[in-house]
């Protein structure tokens, strides 16, 4: 098998391969007693995420929602008012006063490899880990900002969590056993106790501070909950309209899950994709040394680098 191969699907969705084969571009499958169906078909795709009321989402294994519950597994009204109230978390304006946190990870990340070449001129790094920690480094200063510490605790729990999670996703799933008392299964609710814990005492000193008006610190944290609480004014301060603090924890882990595995895998896909094509990765290379020259990057700046947005689009097709 051709690991470098584009053609991935055979080896990431085999079964999935298998039975488009069999039955077709359009085909269903059973999962229990749950009938699945799987499109090809562009236009058909396009249609159901057109109609969003018209077609649910799957229904997930209840112990995945201890993971990453949050605006990822809401329907309907619910789905329009958290994404209403998220959104201005992923402002450019927002994103723009982040960079410099971005800049900060990136370097210190850097000056890790730079010492461990620093002895002979040469090694070879298993650099999954350090772009894994780089994620959530990112997202634990984005998300929290003086809270970082704190962050990366919930962050190292999540991680353990997920794991547990998906050993029990291999399995058969039978209905109920969640509530069995199996060493997992108490290790996964002492998680999410401790989770919920630390959370929830990040985001009441927050909200303490928010309604004694002092200064917001403009991490994602504090957008989502100034977005809410604007929220709630707008309606009369209807307790009822809104999210509660379940649902903001629930937002926060969602934050995690979403933004470290795909910035990773991203982030070592690119690096596969540059070593496959060498030329792209020193025409990349002049560009930003002629952008930034010996500098630190700026959002400015960054526009201006045509080659590399280009490939980060290929990267991500």
């Amino acid at each position: 098998m051709n690991l470098f191969s584009h053609d991935i699907v055979p080896r990431v969705f085999s079964f999935f391969h298998h039975s488009i084969n069999t039955h077709g571009k359009n085909c269903f499958i059973w999962f229990g007693s749950v009938p699945r169906v799987t499109l090809t078909d562009p236009e058909l795709i396009k249609d159901v995420f057109n109609k969003p009321h018209e077609f649910g989402k799957i229904k997930i294994n209840p112990q995945v929602r201890l993971v990453a519950p949050g605006l990822e597994s809401h329907e309907g009204e619910k789905w329009s008012m958290h994404r209403k109230i998220i959104n201005p978390a992923f402002n450019l304006e927002k994103l723009k006063n982040m960079l410099p946190l971005f800049i900060k990870c990136c370097d210190d990340l850097i000056r890790k490899w730079e010492e461990m070449l620093s002895f002979n001129g040469s090694s070879e790094i298993d650099v999954w880990p350090f772009l894994q920690n780089l994620a959530s480094d990112v997202i634990s200063r984005t998300a929290f900002g003086s809270s970082y510490e704190e962050g990366r605790r919930i962050f190292q729990l999540l991680i353990e969590q997920s794991e547990l999670t998906m050993q029990l996703m291999l399995k058969v799933y039978i209905p109920g056993w969640r509530f069995v008392p199996t060493a997992t299964h108490r290790r996964m609710k002492a998680i999410d106790r401790e989770i919920k814990a630390s959370l929830m005492d990040i985001i009441n000193n927050r909200e303490k501070a928010l309604k004694a008006g002092e200064a917001t610190k403009n991490d994602l944290l504090d957008i989502l909950l100034e977005s809410n609480h604007k929220e709630i004014q707008e309606h009369g301060n209807n307790k009822n309209v809104g999210m509660n603090i379940e649902d903001v924890i629930g937002e926060c882990k969602l934050f995690y899950f979403a933004g470290q595995e795909t910035t990773s895998s991203l982030l070592v896909w690119t690096m596969i994709l540059l070593s496959m094509y060498p030329d792209w990765q020193t025409r990349a290379r002049e560009e930003v040394l002629q952008v930034f020259s010996n500098r630190k990057p700026d959002f400015e700046g960054l526009n201006h680098l045509k080659i590399v947005s280009s490939y980060y689009h290929f990267d991500i097709e």
